[in-house]
């Protein structure tokens, strides 16, 4: 009687580890929202490397005005953006000292 609970419970123990190995990546670990934005690219000069250019428009404390705002971010390109492309990126870890961000999809492709 003891040994069929202590097999019930060694046997419980493995799967939930199993289970639990295995759903925990998706899960137990849930990932946070990744910041995206919409922008077009400035320079393709360097090897899957291209800089995003994201305006933004801010109201002004003083004159509430709105006033425009530009950003540019350097973005890891696997798809082949090109100057003038409009594209989205999205947040990710650091993959340089300057990059910070990765090309998800090319919303608009430039007019040739």
């Amino acid at each position: 009687m003891a040994e069929e609970k202590q097999e019930e419970s060694n046997t419980g123990a493995t799967e939930a580890t199993a289970n639990g190995a295995a759903g925990a990546g998706e899960a137990g670990s849930k990932r946070a929202h990744r910041s995206q934005k919409v922008g077009a690219v400035v320079s393709d000069k360097m090897q899957k490397t291209v800089v995003v250019r994201v305006d933004r428009l801010v109201r002004h404390m003083k004159y509430r005005r709105y006033v425009r705002r530009t950003s540019k971010f350097m973005a890891h390109d696997e798809l082949g953006a090109t100057i003038g492309d409009k594209v989205r990126i999205v947040e990710t870890r650091p993959m340089s000292a300057k990059k910070r961000w990765r090309v998800i999809e090319i919303v608009q492709k430039a007019a040739k």
